[in-house]
Formats: structure tokens, C-alpha cells, sequence
């Protein structure tokens, strides 16, 4: 009988099943078992049908992998990401790529979006740019082009960049924005150019994220064990690269640098079953601090269920805590709260 067993996220492991080769969607089927279904979800949510549809096949016929392929593949992905700084890429490798899982048509569509018009999909991009770095750059522009392009933002963010212009230049954007003429075609693809040309392009080579801060955000959504086993393999291969991206892990055992309010408004939004059940596994230091921040009577309540429930599986444990630190990053996202990575304060955001 196969000695082999699946984890909570889904993902069949098995000890005796034999080592093979995976090719690009059993890789990427693999990876998102292993995520699980909750850290899954968003990445599912940014593909289309096509690539779901292959994605969910290979799932399907995956069967069994041994924990060295399932090893392989998780220090592979890390290297990747890791070694050198970064990854780069072009149009020429990308269009290689979505040709390996793509019809030849939708791919044709994609490309021609990205090599297309300049001013295709730009305000989108602008409405994902933080509101204080359009409000610097817009500064140095003419107030007619900012009411124009504040006319082309998503409201929402419109509303947040107007906010923190300067109070002379946001008042005078208003009054253009409420006498605005629709614009020709011509100007707006001039502006459109500009942007593309002389701020998206600045600012991607400005704000490209440091891996190991994308590597420290998948190593956050592994479950212990295999964040401690793929940490050691990294270690090997290069150990200053593994160091960095402990440093910017967010884990539960961080959530001891909360202020007393933090934590008073984390308690409120926990799920009560969770916190007891994280708190079974947690150090003395948080067990203390979250006690603290409870009334006596609340405290004794959480101390006799922890007693109550026994022996707990890691896994279980585990699976608590991460969902107080999602609830944690989430609220810091919204500025509820203030959390904080060792001495230095870094406000986190989901």
C-alpha cells in the first residue's frame, strides 16, 4: 500500500511515489496546492479561464510527489526569486512564455495591449500609484493637465491625491475639473505618452520591489514545517540571502512588539476559538501580553479553554496564528493598527 498522505492545503505527498520531472503547469499546480486554499484564491483571481482551466487540470492528473520533488520545487522557486537581486524580463520572453500555456491568439491580444497605444490601460496604473507620489509629481505640472488626469482617476483616488496637493493647487485642479471640456483626442494621447514616458516608467524602475520582501510574504504563507525545511535548503545555497528575508518575515511571534491598544484592538477582532488555539502554542511573552491586555475574567475564560482543549496538532496551531496575523496585516492595512518588526516600526499592509 503507498505510504503517502495529504497535507491541509490539499497537496499529496507521497514517501514512496517516484521522483519525476514536472513540466510548467504541474510546477505552478504544485506550488498553488502547496499554498493552500486560502493563499491560492488571489492568484486564481488574477487568471483568466483558459489558464484556470489548464491550471485545474494538471491538478487533477498531478497524483502523488514525493516530499524531495515538492523540496526541489520550493528552493528552485526561492532562488529564483532571490538570487541576484531580482528578475527581469522583456516583451520577447514574456511573449515565449504565455506562448507555453496560452492559444497563440490570446496571447497575440496580450501583446498587443502592452506594445499597443501608450496611453492603453495607463489610468488604471495611475490608480494604483500612492496618492502622495502623484500629488509630488503633479506639482510640477500645469493645473489644466492635473484636472485632466484627476478627471481620468478612479474617484476614490482622486479624492485621496486632491487631499494631499497643495491647498493653492488642489482648489485651483477643483475649478478646472468642474469646467472641463471634453478633450481631444490628440492631447489626451499626448498626456497619455508623457505619463507612459516620463513617470510610469520612472517610477517602475524607482519602486520595483525587493525580492526578498516578495520572497518573505510566500514564506509567511507556508505552514512551519515547510517554511523551517525550505529556509535550511536556502541556507545552503546561499545563507545572507536566507538571513534577509528572516528579517522581513511577519510571524506571530511578532505580534509581541504590539502597543497595548494594537493588541486590545486585534482581541476584538479575532475569532475568540482562534485566539485560544494560537495562544496553546505561543511563547510565554505573548501568552502574557495578550492576558494582560484582557479583563481578568475574559483572561481566566481563555486560560481554563487552553486547559480544557488537551494536546493540539501543530498544524492546528499554526493555521491560528496565521489567521491572527493575517487579521493583524489587514488592519494595519487599514490603518486601525501600527505593526511593527523588531525595533523598527514598519507600518505592514496585506
Amino acid at each position: 500500500m503507498a505510504n503517502s498522505e495529504a497535507n491541509p492545503s490539499g497537496l499529496v505527498v507521497g514517501n514512496d511515489a517516484e521522483n519525476r520531472d514536472l513540466n510548467g503547469a504541474e510546477r505552478a499546480a504544485v506550488l498553488l496546492l502547496a499554498l493552500g486554499p486560502d493563499y491560492a484564491k488571489p492568484i486564481f483571481n488574477e487568471l483568466d479561464e483558459i489558464e484556470i482551466r489548464q491550471l485545474s487540470r494538471a491538478m487533477s492528473n498531478l497524483g502523488p510527489i514525493t516530499q524531495d520533488m515538492l523540496d526541489k520545487l520550493l528552493v528552485n522557486f526561492v532562488t529564483l526569486l532571490s538570487s541576484n537581486g531580482s528578475i527581469s524580463g522583456n516583451s520577447e520572453t514574456t511573449e515565449r512564455l504565455l506562448l507555453s500555456f496560452l492559444p497563440g491568439e490570446r496571447v497575440d491580444s496580450i501583446m498587443e495591449e502592452i506594445r499597443g497605444p501608450a496611453g492603453r490601460n495607463i489610468w488604471e496604473k495611475l490608480s494604483n500609484v500612492q496618492e502622495d507620489i502623484l500629488a509630488a509629481y503633479f506639482k510640477n505640472e500645469y493645473p489644466q493637465t492635473v484636472a485632466v488626469i484627476m478627471s481620468k482617476l478612479a474617484t476614490d483616488h482622486a479624492s485621496r491625491v486632491l487631499a494631499v496637493l497643495p491647498e493653492e493647487l488642489a482648489m485651483d485642479v477643483v475649478q478646472r475639473m468642474l469646467s472641463l471640456e471634453p478633450v481631444q483626442k490628440e492631447i489626451l494621447e499626448k498626456i497619455e505618452s508623457t505619463l507612459r514616458v516620463e513617470f510610469m516608467s520612472t517610477l517602475s524602475h524607482t519602486q520595483k520591489r525587493d525580492p526578498h520582501e516578495l520572497m518573505a510574504d510566500v514564506f509567511n504563507s507556508f505552514d512551519r514545517q515547510t517554511e523551517t525545511r525550505v529556509l535550511t535548503a536556502r541556507e545552503d545555497v546561499n545563507r545572507e540571502a536566507s538571513a534577509r528575508i528572516k528579517e522581513l518575515m511577519f510571524t506571530f511571534d511578532d505580534l509581541i512588539n504590539l502597543d497595548a491598544s494594537a493588541i486590545q484592538s486585534l482581541l476584538q477582532a479575532v475569532d475568540k476559538n482562534d485566539l485560544t488555539l494560537a495562544l496553546k502554542g505561543a511563547n510565554d511573552t505573548a501568552k502574557e501580553l495578550f492576558f494582560s491586555n484582557m479583563s481578568a475574567r475574559a483572561a481566566k475564560m481563555a486560560k481554563d479553554d487552553m486547559e480544557a482543549m488537551g494536546p493540539v496538532r501543530l498544524s492546528d496551531v499554526d493555521e491560528a496564528q496565521s489567521r491572527l496575523v493575517n487579521i493583524a496585516k489587514d488592519m494595519a492595512a487599514k490603518g486601525d493598527i501600527i505593526i511593527t518588526k523588531g525595533s523598527a516600526d514598519v507600518e505592514m499592509v496585506g
